[in-house]
């Protein structure tokens, strides 16, 4: 890796963390959505104490970090440290931000849009914040939980001390934010295509192939499978085509082979030629 390509994600963490910092202080510590995690127990420290919340988050993640360096090494840890201190940090910073709403489903779900964006720019420049993240990759290498039962049971008892201390409509608002950021964690990470991935079985397979290649100006690619029931060798055909052209392709497959076995899936991400560069 260059200098430079470590550099833009340093920045990309820096952008990331930003971004969660200010959902932080528009959305979630003003209107006490502790949406799981190591953040969460610092709103829920903030609303007892009125103790910063990004040096609660420091406080807790240090000794996550010392310990996971003795298992993991220094060098695996140095990156998510850089991420856990700009959180930190920028909380901070950005706490004269104004509110941005007191409407509590509001305040849930674009403060769980924002998270899930800066959670996963984070991601993508292979940082971390620690946390929860964290925990999680020391109870699987400790005790051989998986990272998702990690996260997932650190999430609920963080989310039950918050209906225990808060009370319970607050938490099932926290759970709100926590699926939403979830979910667009997934959505940026996996990207967003409306391009479709189909698997054609007939018995005119070549003529297919050709068809796709000429009226859809698109690639395939032709394998040979066996049948399970009959153990006769099928030949296969790969294509992926954009939605607007789906339709074209069913009917193309359907003029030539009526009875043609066509799956039709959802592409999430696709690169290459036609499609989106790497």
């Amino acid at each position: 890796m260059t200098r430079w390509q470590l550099f833009r994600e340093y920045i990309l963490v820096l952008l990331g963390t930003a971004i969660m910092a200010v959902a932080f202080n528009i959305f979630l510590i003003p209107n006490l959505i502790a949406a799981g995690g190591i953040s969460g127990i610092g709103i829920i420290v903030y609303y007892l104490y009125r103790f910063p919340v990004g040096f609660t988050i420091l406080l807790l993640n240090l000794p996550l970090f010392l310990f996971a360096a003795r298992v993991f090494g220094f060098r695996f840890i140095f990156r998510g440290l850089f991420g856990a201190v700009s959180l930190s940090a920028l909380i901070e910073l950005l706490a004269p931000l104004p509110v941005a709403t007191g409407d509590l489903l509001l305040a849930s779900v674009y403060g769980g849009i924002l998270m899930g964006v800066g959670i996963a720019l984070v991601f993508r420049a292979r940082g971390s914040t620690g946390g929860t993240v964290l925990a999680a990759q020391i109870l699987n290498k400790m005790f051989g939980f998986t990272s998702g039962q990690s996260l997932l049971g650190v999430d609920f008892l963080v989310i039950a001390l918050a209906g225990i201390v808060f009370n319970l409509e607050l938490a099932m608002y926290a759970l709100i934010s926590l699926f939403v950021s979830s979910r667009v964690i997934d959505l940026i990470q996996e990207g967003i295509s409306n391009s479709k991935a189909t698997l054609i079985i007939s018995d005119q397979t070549e003529l297919i192939a050709q068809k796709i290649m000429s009226d859809l100006d698109r690639g395939a690619t032709v394998f040979t499978g066996k049948g399970a029931f009959s153990g006769q060798p099928r030949e296969m055909v790969l294509t992926v085509v954009g939605q607007s052209e789906l339709h074209r392709l069913k009917s193309t497959v359907h003029e030539i082979d009526p009875q043609a076995f066509v799956i039709v899936g959802n592409a999430h991400e696709v690169l290459g030629e036609g499609f989106r560069n790497p």
